[in-house]
């Protein structure tokens, strides 16, 4: 578990207090907008560099990114040291983040939230937990009869790394380690371990498209137990297996009077 934030130092606090044990991570499209606001100059050159080291699976990879950056503006590499390589880079993060690389489902609530804003502290939280609940809702029932073995998203992903596994060629090494060659280059899979050199495979979890070469060769029909659980229909279901009890109306409450009649607005600035 992790969370990922816009580094805003309220919000990192506040975690802090509520999930001391739960590393906190970098929205990557947050702090590469803090990178254009300070290096405007750079940001057209070094945009599609500094998403290829966010997203990069090998830290050989990561390097060679860091040197061509560090080439164009040795300040710019500078200013990502100083972010800290485990808080936005998938290949030094201390847990496994997967395709959680952004905060963008919170940018998605806020759009959602925006008239509510001008509403009571109280009333925006009902419409808040409205909001949830709903959601909530939803996708325990889109969960509770789907027929894949795996979620959509991730039979997709699945789908997409058997179509480039077709044209490789393979070397065993023993029952479980095997080398695979693809345009020249040779990656190692162990399947005992779940795991390959292209670092796809342990860090999303799932086959990428040198095991599902391998598997192809062992005569493997069905890859989804090399999948996380975590993937699978039963694993989302349960995420939102606990209802979202609305709240009882305000003239049932037990609470002071004077608590009860004041009304608190949210304020007016971030």
């Amino acid at each position: 578990m992790c969370v990922v934030l816009d580094r805003n130092e309220s919000i990192m606090k506040s975690v802090r207090i509520v999930f001391p044990n739960v590393p906190y991570y970098a929205c990557i499209w947050h702090l590469w907008k803090n990178v254009c606001g300070n290096f405007k100059r750079s940001r057209n050159t070094l945009s599609d560099l500094f998403y290829s080291m966010a997203k990069a699976y090998r830290k050989t990879d990561f390097d060679k990114l860091m040197a061509n950056v560090d080439k164009v503006n040795h300040r710019v590499k500078k200013h990502l040291e100083d972010a800290g390589y485990e808080k936005w880079s998938r290949v030094h993060s201390t847990v496994n983040r997967g395709r959680m690389m952004t905060s963008n489902i919170a940018e998605c609530i806020n759009g959602c939230l925006v008239e509510a804003r001008q509403l009571s502290i109280l009333e925006f939280l009902e419409e808040v937990r409205i909001l949830f609940g709903s959601w909530h809702c939803k996708s325990r029932e889109i969960a509770s009869y789907t027929k894949d073995t795996l979620g959509r998203r991730f039979e997709e992903v699945l789908i997409i790394n058997a179509s480039k596994s077709s044209k490789m060629e393979l070397v065993p090494s023993s029952e479980f380690i095997f080398s695979v060659y693809e345009a020249g280059r040779r990656y190692i899979v162990c399947l005992e371990r779940k795991v390959c050199s292209c670092g796809r495979f342990q860090l999303d979890e799932i086959p990428c498209a040198h095991a599902i070469d391998v598997l192809k060769e062992k005569n493997v029909k069905d890859m989804h137990p090399y999948c996380t659980d975590y993937y699978k229909p039963d694993a989302l279901a349960k995420t939102n297996e606990i209802p979202m009890v609305p709240m009882p109306d305000k003239e049932d409450w037990s609470a002071p009077e004077d608590v009860v009649a004041e009304t608190v607005y949210p304020p007016r600035y971030r």
